[in-house]
C-alpha cells in the first residue's frame, strides 16, 4: 500500500478547490492518506514564499481571476473574499489533528470529510473556522466527539508546530502539497492531482 502525506491549510482556496479528489484517488489506488495541517504563512517565510497580501498587484489580480475560473470549472460554490478569511487557522488545525489521532484509535469519524468541511465552511459558507462553535459543529457533523475541540488542544498545538518542521524538511512550500512516501514524489497544487494518480498507478 502506498502512503500519501498531505500538507495543507484550511485557509488555502486552492486546497478547498481540491475537494475530495485526493480521497477518491487514494481509494481507487489502494493508498492511505496522512493529514498534516501546517501554518502556511510561517512555511512561506521558511521556504522563500510570499503571503498573498504581500504579492505584487499583477500576481494578486491574476489570482483573483484564476480562482473563480477554477471554481466554475469544478462546479463548486466559492467566495473570492469570504467574510472570515484570513482568520486564525490553528484551532481548526488542532481539531483535525485530534480527530486524526482519535480515528487512529478506532473512532468512527471521517478525517478527510472533516478537512473538507472546514474548507467548505471558510470558502463557501462564510463561517469563521477559528470559532469554537463552528469547530464543534464540524467535528460532530463528520462523526467525531465535539469535545475534541478542547481535549485535543495540547496534542494539537505540539503536532502543529512539528508539522511545520516536517514540511520544511521534506521540501513542502505551499498548500495543497502531496508527497508519496515510498518514492518521495512531490505534487504541489490541486491541478496536480491527476499526475499524483498516474504516479500511484505506476507503482
Amino acid at each position: 500500500m502506498a502512503h500519501i502525506d498531505y500538507f495543507f491549510t484550511v485557509l488555502s482556496p486552492w486546497t478547498y478547490l481540491a475537494g475530495d479528489r485526493l480521497e477518491a484517488i487514494a481509494a481507487r489506488q489502494g493508498a492511505s492518506v496522512q493529514y498534516y495541517p501546517v501554518d502556511v504563512i510561517a512555511l512561506f517565510a521558511r521556504t522563500g514564499g510570499t503571503a498573498p497580501a504581500a504579492r505584487h498587484p499583477s500576481r494578486q489580480e491574476y489570482r483573483a481571476q484564476d480562482l473563480p475560473r477554477w471554481a466554475t470549472k469544478l462546479g463548486v460554490a466559492f467566495n473570492l473574499k469570504p467574510a472570515h478569511v484570513p482568520t486564525n487557522p490553528a484551532p481548526a488545525a488542532y481539531a483535525i489533528i485530534a480527530a486524526q489521532a482519535a480515528a487512529a484509535k478506532g473512532a468512527a469519524g471521517d478525517v478527510g470529510a472533516l478537512v473538507q468541511g472546514f474548507l467548505r465552511a471558510a470558502w463557501a459558507e462564510q463561517k469563521d473556522v477559528a470559532d469554537d462553535t463552528v469547530i464543534r459543529e464540524q467535528l460532530a457533523a463528520h462523526g467525531f466527539d465535539p469535545e475534541l475541540a478542547d481535549s485535543g488542544l495540547f496534542i494539537g498545538a505540539d503536532t502543529y508546530a512539528r508539522n511545520l518542521e516536517r514540511a520544511v524538511e521534506r521540501g513542502v512550500f505551499g498548500s495543497p502539497f502531496y508527497i508519496v512516501r515510498e518514492t518521495d514524489a512531490r505534487f504541489w497544487g490541486q491541478d496536480r492531482l491527476e499526475m499524483l494518480e498516474d504516479h500511484l498507478a505506476g507503482l
